[in-house]
């Protein structure tokens, strides 16, 4: 069977949509605060003010289309940059805050693991492209990680504390350090410095292969501050954008290609990576595809794998995608091509927008863009972006690795 990635049609629609989506995302440029949040059409929200996750991953993303050499890209991911060194950092306690209102006042002063970890994400992918300021910053956010967030002890990441860092909160999230193995991969990458590599394996061995593992590759997301698995969290608010009740199916996808990622950066990886890697994988296919009488991921299943929220989120297809890709790279396995192939053939059917631009964020059951639900807007292009790059790099920890290896 000759891969998709294999021919010059395929590699061209990649390209062509990765550039549409990098140009749908400039949009967001915010005069002075780092980037806002999009409506349906691209336009900025001002009444949703700037959130920290959006300005890192649009910055991530510049980083990575200058990388490429996509002309603008450097302005882009310079802007988000300096957002991130400015108002979005916090001047008095250090560490950055959640979200600032449409005057840049402080709307958020929480310090989250999951925006910190979006933080060294863009650093370090800007380091990579070589932009300024890019690496003062990576070492900056190291720093406030592995002072406040990192627990040696057990090789995971505390959730959140208040602004001055007085009181952590009582909960323990597997999100929050998947994307913290992300950005400990790209850390790694910009760095040299292995320790991050091995923080990474750490955090994916509990997840992964000591939680998920022993439930049948069924990954619950929430903890007590001793570790102890929530099954109940948020059972009132089942839908939530990042904290919902139950499995979360792109989750357990997200977590098999980063799995691979992690053994990409290992000079002895142990066996497990990728036969959990796969195993997640196949749980996820076989637990959260076309599973309710219609075609597409549910968003979340509860343990005995009875779909909760059955909504279609497009950055569930996008990691399904992007995992994919990784898995066939790594193992040569045909039914990986098998799936690319057909979760292409759906999200250019149902989430591309090719009107407005971008993806849709959402859809309900029946693949129709809700007048409401879970996610308003676009305001997140990140996960999809990196699924039209992923099938065309080589296996590295980062994508900003990949990209700076390749002509």
């Amino acid at each position: 069977m000759t891969l998709w990635t294999a021919r010059a049609a395929h590699r061209a629609w990649l390209d062509a949509e990765a550039r549409r989506l990098v140009d749908f995302a400039s949009a967001a440029d915010h005069p002075e605060h780092g980037f806002a949040w999009l409506d349906g059409s691209g336009a900025p929200l001002p009444e949703q003010g700037v959130h920290t996750w959006i300005t890192c991953r649009v910055t991530h993303v510049a980083a990575l289309a200058h990388l490429e050499g996509i002309p603008g890209a450097s302005a882009l991911a310079d802007h988000g940059l300096r957002a991130l060194a400015g108002p979005l950092r916090d001047p008095e306690h250090d560490g950055w805050f959640t979200a600032l209102d449409s005057r840049g006042t402080v709307a958020d002063s929480r310090k989250e693991a999951y925006q910190h970890a979006f933080v060294l994400l863009a650093a370090a992918s800007a380091t990579v492209a070589g932009r300024p300021g890019a690496r003062e910053l990576l070492d900056a956010a190291a720093a406030v990680i592995e002072q406040r967030f990192w627990e040696e002890e057990t090789g995971r990441c505390r959730e959140s504390w208040d602004a001055a860092w007085h009181a952590d909160e009582p909960y323990r999230g597997a999100n929050s350090n998947m994307h913290l193995v992300e950005a400990f991969l790209a850390a790694f990458d910009a760095t040299g410095d292995r320790v991050w590599a091995e923080r990474a394996l750490r955090i994916a061995h509990f997840f992964v292969h000591e939680v998920a593992a022993p439930r049948d590759w069924r990954l619950p997301e929430h903890f007590t501050p001793d570790w102890q698995v929530v099954a109940d969290y948020n059972t009132d608010d089942r839908a939530h954008p990042f904290r919902p009740y139950g499995v979360t199916v792109g989750h357990v996808l997200e977590w098999a290609r980063l799995l691979v990622h992690v053994e990409a950066a290992l000079p002895d990886p142990p066996s497990w990576l990728l036969a959990d890697a796969e195993a997640m994988f196949a749980a996820a296919v076989a637990r959260g595809w076309s599973v309710d009488g219609t075609e597409g991921f549910v968003y979340t299943l509860d343990y005995d794998d009875t779909p909760v929220v059955r909504s279609r989120m497009h950055w569930v297809v996008a990691e399904a995608i992007s995992a994919a890709a990784v898995l066939g790279q790594r193992t040569g396995d045909e039914r990986y091509e098998h799936w690319y192939r057909t979760w292409w053939d759906h999200a250019a059917t149902y989430f591309v927008d090719t009107v407005q631009g971008s993806w849709h964020h959402e859809l309900d059951p029946t693949l129709a863009p809700p007048p409401g639900g879970t996610w308003s807007g676009k305001p997140d292009v990140y996960h999809a972006y990196q699924a039209t790059r992923l099938p065309l790099l080589p296996l590295a920890p980062s994508l900003a690795g990949a990209l700076a290896t390749v002509g």
